[in-house]
């Protein structure tokens, strides 16, 4: 009687651990269905964008266009990233896939600063537990600090400068030392990463000097604002 009741508890374990393994089997296939179709969305409709931009200009009503498809994708996307963040921590690459750190941080970086800001820590903390990528958190390190109006301090992010037609880097940080700081943390030099990213060339000379102009002309902003 007790070698039967023994073997009826092995066995409804057994049906028990196989159902909550397909179970956790089945979750994880979804969040990286989920992160796909977030991926989809969120990034197909913006190299759309680049193209058109590239024949017909930043200003075309086309670009404009699609521009309003990739913030409507976008509202969705964001909500879709937090829910995961919110639910699970910072999940790992067998529940999101290899593509989902990327995917995540992307939808993270195209959103307003006070997200950015908000799960900054998780991302840090993500990198200290290597779930993530020192690379993805440096883009959002300097994406926070361009919104805030400072200098970024790895060279990340570049800027479209109505006045010149033109992008270019937004000023960082003690250019001298920038691939000091680059490296420390695993990352190209800035001449590599700007060619290689932007198709864009690092001149040392011309950053140093734009970091000055942007140092002082915040500083005339913030004595124009102390004495109004």
């Amino acid at each position: 009687m007790k070698k039967a009741y023994y073997s009826l508890t092995l066995l409804i374990l057994l049906v028990f651990s196989a159902c909550n393994t397909k179970t956790k089997e089945a979750k994880e296939e979804n969040l990286i269905a989920l992160i796909d179709d977030v991926w989809k969305t969120e990034q197909e409709p913006i190299r759309l964008r680049d193209s058109l931009m590239a024949i017909h200009g930043v200003d075309s009503e086309l670009v404009k266009q699609q521009q309003l498809i990739i913030d409507k994708n976008h509202i969705v996307n964001e909500d879709r990233v937090k829910n995961i963040l919110d639910k699970h921590g910072w999940p790992t690459k067998d529940m999101i896939g290899e593509r989902g750190n990327w995917t995540i941080c992307n939808v993270i970086q195209h959103s307003d600063n006070e997200v950015r800001i908000q799960y900054l820590p998780m991302m840090r903390q993500a990198v200290k537990d290597k779930k993530l990528e020192p690379r993805f958190l440096v883009r959002a390190e300097d994406r926070i600090a361009t919104e805030r109006g400072d200098l970024q301090i790895y060279g990340g992010q570049m800027k479209y400068y109505p006045e010149t037609k033109s992008f270019n880097l937004w000023p960082v940080f003690d250019p001298e030392n920038i691939d000091k700081r680059r490296t420390a943390i695993g990352l190209d030099s800035i001449a590599i990463f700007l060619k290689n990213r932007f198709d864009f060339e690092w001149n040392l000379e011309e950053q140093i000097k734009r970091t000055k102009e942007f140092e002082l002309n915040k500083q005339e902003k913030s004595k124009n604002g102390s004495t109004n």
